[in-house]
């Protein structure tokens, strides 16, 4: 196996940063369009066969140092009995939301049964490029998916439903991260069994959450989450402003970095902690010199130890292959001295 990406997130340091982009396999690249033309969204992350082909689309293009499979943070809601639809327009509707403590779920069904999708579809990449590049599992974070299951569809940058909840309702808004937390452990194993090297756990939303509530509600859970794992493991939030000693306190061996930290003063702060990040996806709206640029800064604020190059955040969907594959080549043809 390939181990770059795996020997950065043990904090080691490495010959050139390894790379991968949050979102790789999608919008942006023209065959993924196509194919979405022959099926739904569940239709595509429930096939594995169909999966696959969409999860090595960027290897086609690129080969990063890591492959994230083709999945969503939502597949979880299954085991939970809360359905789910991709609406056109509006995206993720939850068809029975959870509105008040009565609704929350009880407990899950079997992972591996009403997600084997998921594992059959970690096997097949494993199988065909495992040895050359590390397979990154991933899941959402329990705060972030209490924020869908409250709000029934996108709630907006601010998540109103799910902080009027925990105001509300605090001990079913305990027992709803609770929910999350016990199936979301669930799944991780399962997709470390089924050959994921590196999970990722996008709490997102997170990064709402006042330090106090985070360190009480969430963090905990986190640390429930990664040490059921044994591989490396990395913690995502977005904006996560005066919480990031907490992140990296989590559990996670990695805090990824959103565009709106400065990675050096990250650095500085974390002290021996890896990091993932950081540029902003929209840099590679721009031209080719101008993302190289902007990566290479990113690189030397970063340094040579335990440094994982991503984006901030997903790539945007109108970005120009041409400028993914710079900012992947970027990092390969870097050498530290």
């Amino acid at each position: 196996m390939s181990d770059l990406l795996v020997r950065a997130a043990r904090g080691e340091r490495t010959e050139r940063p390894p790379v991968w982009l949050m979102r790789q396999a999608g919008r942006y690249i023209p065959e993924y369009r196509d194919i979405r033309e022959d099926y739904t969204f569940k239709e595509a992350i429930s096939t594995p066969e169909i999966a696959e082909r969409i999860t090595l689309l960027p290897w086609d293009r690129f080969e990063p140092d890591g492959l994230v499979m083709f999945s969503d943070i939502l597949t979880v809601l299954e085991p939970l009995g809360l359905d789910y639809h991709i609406e056109s327009g509006t995206g993720p509707v939850i068809e029975n939301p959870v509105t008040r403590p009565s609704e929350v779920p009880d407990g899950h069904a079997d992972v591996r049964e009403e997600l084997d999708y998921v594992g059959a579809l970690l096997r097949r990449l494993q199988d065909s490029v495992g040895d050359r590049t590390s397979i990154i599992g991933f899941a959402g974070g329990p705060f972030t998916l209490a924020a869908y299951a409250v709000a029934g569809q996108p709630a907006g940058k601010k998540q109103k439903p799910i902080r009027r909840f925990r105001v509300e309702y605090p001990e079913a808004f305990r027992s709803l991260l609770e929910r999350f937390a016990d199936v979301v452990v669930d799944y991780v194993e399962y997709q470390v069994e089924a050959g994921a090297d590196l999970i990722q756990l996008f709490d997102t939303y997170a990064g709402l959450l006042t330090p106090d509530d985070y360190r009480e509600f969430v963090q905990p859970l986190h640390r429930r989450i990664f040490e059921s794992c044994d591989v490396p493991t990395v913690v995502f939030a977005r904006n996560p402003g005066g919480k990031l000693d907490l992140l990296a306190e989590s559990g996670a061996d990695v805090v990824s970095l959103d565009w709106t930290v400065d990675l050096a003063d990250a650095r500085e702060q974390l002290v021996d902690a890896p990091v993932q990040g950081n540029l902003d996806p929209a840099y590679l709206l721009g031209d080719e010199a101008f993302v190289r640029e902007k990566t290479a800064e990113v690189i030397e604020k970063a340094g040579p130890e335990g440094h994982i190059l991503n984006l901030g955040h997903g790539i945007d969907r109108e970005t120009p292959v041409e400028n993914a594959k710079a900012f992947v080549e970027t990092a390969k043809e870097w050498e530290w001295e």
